[in-house]
């Protein structure tokens, strides 16, 4: 079994001075910890791996392809492989743990 606490994820991040922190890489997922300040721009670029993303906390818009919406603590989204997706009009401090599946190369 293997336990993470968010706060000491987010401590990690931060010491790392990076917006993401992968803390779980097995054979058919990874996942990590993903964090943009209110105001922030999301450089993302499609990915590879088909992704869900779990809002933690914060508030702000996403687009998925040609779809937009606004999510907040609690949403969650699924973002097929090769999907252009970026978060956007960040109104509060956005963390979002992401799963990738397979593992993010």
């Amino acid at each position: 079994m293997k336990v993470f606490r968010l706060d000491d994820l987010d401590a990690e991040r931060e010491a790392n001075q990076g917006a993401y922190l992968q803390f779980l890489r097995e054979r058919t997922m990874s996942a990590g910890l993903y964090a943009l300040k209110a105001g922030d721009t999301d450089p993302q670029k499609p990915h590879g791996q088909d992704e869900i993303y779990l809002v933690v906390s914060g508030r702000a818009a996403i687009t998925v392809g040609e779809e937009t919406t606004t999510v907040a603590r609690g949403s969650v989204v699924y973002v097929p492989a090769g999907t252009p997706h970026r978060f956007h009009h960040i109104t509060e401090d956005l963390r979002v743990m992401v799963v990738f599946s397979p593992p993010e190369t």
